[in-house]
């Protein structure tokens, strides 16, 4: 079948897989409950923007689902009213 045709191709070149150990991301809202997510702060909402703008996917950013959702609800809410921006820079146009 095409989906294991590089893993076969490994094998016939004696390639192996690289363990790549990594530790496991604890949600900081699950860790500290007494944060809240809350569109109106957002001193919160920052480290989950990116320059650009972009909101920073769950594996990166380490939360769980439920407080991502919560957290791109509140980053949405918040670029509605304006605490945060939807871009990071404007560029004038000439």
């Amino acid at each position: 079948m095409a989906f294991n045709r590089r893993n076969d191709r490994d094998k016939k070149k004696g390639r192996k897989k690289k363990n790549i150990i990594t530790r496991p991301r604890i949600c900081r809202f699950c860790a500290d409950r007494k944060i809240v997510i809350d569109y109106k702060d957002a001193r919160i909402l920052t480290p989950f923007i990116t320059e650009r703008g972009k909101i920073v996917p769950q594996r990166i950013s380490g939360n769980c689902a439920k407080h991502q959702r919560a957290v791109n609800r509140a980053i949405k809410r918040a670029r509605i009213i304006a605490l945060v921006p939807y871009t990071a820079t404007q560029t004038p146009m000439q």
